[in-house]
């Protein structure tokens, strides 16, 4: 048995008949043909599937898609704006907050989120906003910088 859901992704709207137990981030990935969702442990220890699901950031491995039916999703494509990155996106790039890249999309997700809710954080508040997601390259003292660099961006603007 299929059910039918609309999720609108970055702006457009996906309209598609889903398995009951599809994973939001299947969906994303194979039916959306947005692959910067990274797929990594599949049981939400990782983060590197982080998406923003009406504005609040999610782990779209343990979420199914019917249930996100309806709602609003940003993932990192849609996170610039018209071609221009993101305060976020352009943070990590110039202080070094990446290396491989395979969980920056769900960092800089969560990252978005910390910001939303409070706008300056202190190191000790970045650090702990982020600590569901894991980075296995950069020992986070770059991310910690590029968030860091992010928030003073924004309080610019």
């Amino acid at each position: 048995m299929k059910v039918p859901i609309d999720i609108t992704i970055n702006g457009r709207s996906y309209q598609r008949d889903v398995e009951p137990r599809q994973l939001l981030v299947h969906f994303i990935r194979d039916l959306g043909g947005l692959t910067g969702t990274k797929v990594g442990c599949d049981t939400s220890q990782c983060g590197s599937c982080t998406v923003l699901l009406d504005g609040v950031a999610v782990k779209s491995c343990t979420c199914l898609a019917v249930q996100a039916d309806g709602a609003s999703m940003t993932t990192i494509e849609g996170l610039a704006d018209q071609g221009t990155l993101h305060p976020l996106q352009e943070a990590f790039w110039e202080k070094h907050g990446l290396q491989c890249g395979f969980c920056t999309p769900g960092m800089i997700l969560a990252s978005h989120e910390l910001l939303r809710h409070n706008p300056d954080p202190s190191d000790a508040d970045i650090r702990h906003g982020l600590e569901g997601n894991l980075c296995r390259c950069t020992g986070y003292q770059n991310i910690v910088r590029a968030v860091r660099h992010a928030a003073d961006a924004l309080a610019e603007k």
